[in-house]
């Protein structure tokens, strides 16, 4: 006779980062505004559990949070932190690969890069 474990198979989050620009930004919060609206059209409706947030970095110097965004003649470019949980993936590794197909299959010709993955 087999006797059958059940196996506890992890849910993760996994935080991405996209670069997204615009054109005819006529302030830092417009492009940000924007970015935040068209990655969110993009997601809706194949991938609508997926948070969309300006992103932000830590200054080296006074370890202060930075803008991810800037804009230059009247584009914008826009880091993005798209985070999204992944449930019952067999590994980090496999809970980042179903988070880029999600995510890159609804944002087409956005540049992603994995941040980090938790287990939850």
């Amino acid at each position: 006779m087999v006797k059958w474990e059940w196996m506890s198979v992890p849910d993760y989050l996994v935080t991405l980062e996209s670069a997204w620009v615009i054109r005819d930004a006529k302030s830092l919060d417009d492009a940000i505004g924007i970015a935040i609206s068209e990655a969110g059209k993009r997601l809706n409706p194949s991938a609508k559990y997926v948070e969309v947030e300006a992103g932000m970095l830590s200054c080296p110097h006074c370890e202060g949070e930075l803008s991810t965004a800037i804009v230059v003649a009247d584009t914008g470019l826009v880091g993005l932190s798209l985070e999204m949980k992944v449930f019952r993936a067999e590994s980090k590794e496999h809970a980042e690969r179903i988070a880029k197909s999600v995510v890159g299959k609804a944002l087409r010709d956005v540049p992603l890069k994995l941040v980090d993955v938790q287990e939850i």
